[in-house]
């Protein structure tokens, strides 16, 4: 398992993002690096974890428990495959395009070493929005990748460091319990049935996806 590679965005103008200066960092593009990894703070502050990688839409990215975006490039293949188009690593606005890694397999609170310093936790599956479908250019994208189930992993920063591409993954901890990433994200979207399930991942898990199953259970009693 490794990082294949790291991912950063500018601030580019784009139309289809709802930020007020019509601007998004969703295209990113590889680097060598080395790259700083950090907690950027809470979100609507905070913005990317990776250092200079731009988050324009604070509202919705960034922050502590979205530092990072990972996908698997594995993913990425078999998307190629379905749209019939090359898709470069960088493409879904990833950070860090893996190798080997089952990134949407992956359990909430799972944590990964990468290279000698830096160890993330998962946190919770990326929703997509108009933003990436607007990037993609793909007509009825948001529902098209919400039915595949394979969102990729944000994660939030356990230890900082600098990282880049080539290094080892290592997962350090894998959590007992039946919360993966393609789990979670099939309860905030799709099936809701499944949120009070979500809350045995315990802390690690994205706050919003908490405050999600709560409100859920607070209705149905």
């Amino acid at each position: 398992m490794k990082l294949l590679s790291l991912n950063l965005g500018r601030a580019e103008v784009s139309e289809h993002t709802s930020q007020p200066e019509r601007v998004t960092g969703i295209d990113k593009r590889p680097v060598d690096g080395p790259v700083r990894v950090a907690a950027p703070g809470p979100k609507g502050v905070g913005a990317s974890g990776v250092a200079g990688d731009a988050v324009c839409d604070t509202r919705h990215h960034g922050g502590d428990h979205q530092a990072v975006y990972a996908f698997a490039r594995e993913d990425l293949d078999d998307w190629e495959r379905e749209l019939g188009r090359p898709l470069a690593s960088g493409t879904f606005g990833e950070n860090f395009t893996t190798e080997g890694l089952d990134v949407s397999g992956a359990k909430i609170g799972e944590r990964w070493r990468i290279g000698s310093a830096v160890v993330l936790e998962v946190t919770s599956g990326r929703i997509p929005c108009s933003t990436f479908q607007g990037h993609l250019g793909e007509k009825g994208w948001v529902r098209r990748f919400t039915r595949k189930g394979a969102p990729g992993a944000y994660l939030r920063v356990i230890e900082p460091g600098e990282t880049r591409a080539g290094d080892p993954i290592e997962i350090v901890h894998r959590p007992d319990h039946e919360v993966t990433v393609a789990f979670q994200f099939r309860a905030v979207t799709t099936e809701r049935e499944l949120l009070p399930r979500l809350l045995a991942a315990g802390d690690a898990l994205h706050p919003e996806a908490i405050e999600r199953a709560r409100t859920y259970m607070a209705q149905q009693s």
